[in-house]
Formats: structure tokens, C-alpha cells, sequence
């Protein structure tokens, strides 16, 4: 039975119980490896925290894992998709949670592409507030398919020479969410195609240690 489960981890650098829990979600064709050493780079100011790259369930044609059919994801497509991917990533939150005996907004989610469209369909959907969602590259194809549950601070990181998921998507990524309610920021990268780079990456970091470890008061 196809399901998310655990890839590689950076244990919280405090060596006791983590206090948060970051979740990484891969692109395309990669798997949890292709996406774990980013978390290298945020440790250091967030050293309560554990960081787990989450497997996609599928595998793809050309090797890897996938979250989605990469060749259907037209808005029906996309909907269909979650349908069935949403609630094995929404229950493998649940379990991790449950695990290290941590509320939702002691949680934040990280994806790449696919995976940065997965976690802001289920993130946003969950009746608690999750800490934060990073997105770099996601691709996201429209209100239609996203019933808000709750709201957490959004980062949307975006190469401007995307030729997979252009740029134009997470402007309307953004203006959908700011309609809804969702306090969302952008970061466009110049001449960046469909990939991460070390000043997303950082800037990533500053959002997470910001809203997960220095959140606002509730």
C-alpha cells in the first residue's frame, strides 16, 4: 500500500527531545537525500529542532520518487492527485507529530516543486495552523483546489526564469492567498530556473528560525 514515509534526518543539535520539526518535501524524481543537506544550513539557528525529509509514495518513470503523475497536472489533474496523495502526507504529519509529542504549530513544511505544491495544499488545509510552509518552485494551479483550513505564515521562493513553473504562478499564488487571509511574502530570484539557491535557501532559514523557533505570540 503506497505511503509517505521517513527518509534521512538531521537530529535537533540540542541531542535531547526536539522542541520542532521541520518537514522536507523533494522534487520530482528525487527523493529525501536529493533535499535533507539544505536543512545543513538552518540547524545552526534553530538547534531544537529535527529535520526529516518525507518520501513520496510513488515511483517515477526515470527513477526516484514522485509525489503526482508529472504528466497530469492540469487543474482536474492536480485535483485528483491530491485527492489521493493529500491524505498520506496529512496522516504521515499526524504520525510524526504524534511521535515526538509535538502540537501542529511546532511544525513547519519545506517542498520543492512538487513537493512545495503538496505542502501548501495540505498545510493550508489543516484545521490547526502549522508554524510555517516554504515553497521554492511550487507549482499551484488555483483556489479551486485549495479550501483554506488555516493559516500560517507562507514563504514563496521563485526563480523569475522558471521555464517549468513560471514565475506569473506564484504571483498568483500570492495575491489568492492574500485574498484568503494568509500572511504570505514572496522572494524572486533573477535568472533562476526550476532550482534552489543559496539565497532562497537563506532566506528560508531566516523565515523558518523567525516563525517556528521566534514565533509571534498567539
Amino acid at each position: 500500500m503506497a505511503a509517505v514515509v521517513e527518509g534521512p534526518k538531521i537530529a535537533a543539535l540540542s541531542c535531547g527531545k526536539p522542541a520542532y520539526v521541520v518537514v522536507l518535501l523533494h522534487g520530482p524524481g528525487g527523493d529525501g537525500a536529493a533535499i535533507i543537506d539544505q536543512a545543513l544550513n538552518w540547524a545552526p539557528t534553530m538547534p531544537k529542532a529535527d529535520f526529516v525529509a518525507a518520501e513520496a509514495p510513488f515511483p517515477a518513470a526515470a527513477g526516484g520518487r514522485q509525489w503526482f503523475d508529472a504528466t497530469d497536472l492540469d487543474p482536474a489533474g492536480l485535483k485528483r492527485a491530491l485527492e489521493t496523495t493529500g491524505p498520506l502526507f496529512d496522516a504521515f504529519l499526524d504520525d510524526m507529530l504524534a511521535k515526538c509529542r509535538l502540537p501542529d504549530n511546532h511544525l513547519a513544511l519545506v517542498g520543492f516543486s512538487h513537493g512545495a505544491t503538496l505542502a501548501l495544499h495540505v498545510g493550508l488545509r489543516r484545521a490547526k495552523p502549522l508554524a510555517a510552509i516554504v515553497s521554492f518552485s511550487g507549482l499551484f494551479h488555483g483556489g479551486e483546489n485549495l479550501a483554506i483550513g488555516s493559516r500560517p505564515p507562507v514563504l514563496l521562493i521563485h526563480g523569475d526564469a522558471d521555464p517549468i513553473a513560471p514565475i506569473g504562478g506564484m504571483m498568483a499564488t500570492r495575491e489568492f492567498l492574500k485574498g484568503e487571509g494568509v500572511p504570505v511574502k514572496t522572494m524572486r530570484r533573477p535568472g533562476l530556473g526550476h532550482a534552489m539557491d543559496d539565497d532562497g535557501v537563506m532566506a528560508a532559514g531566516d523565515f523558518l528560525t523567525a516563525n517556528v523557533v521566534h514565533r509571534p505570540a498567539e
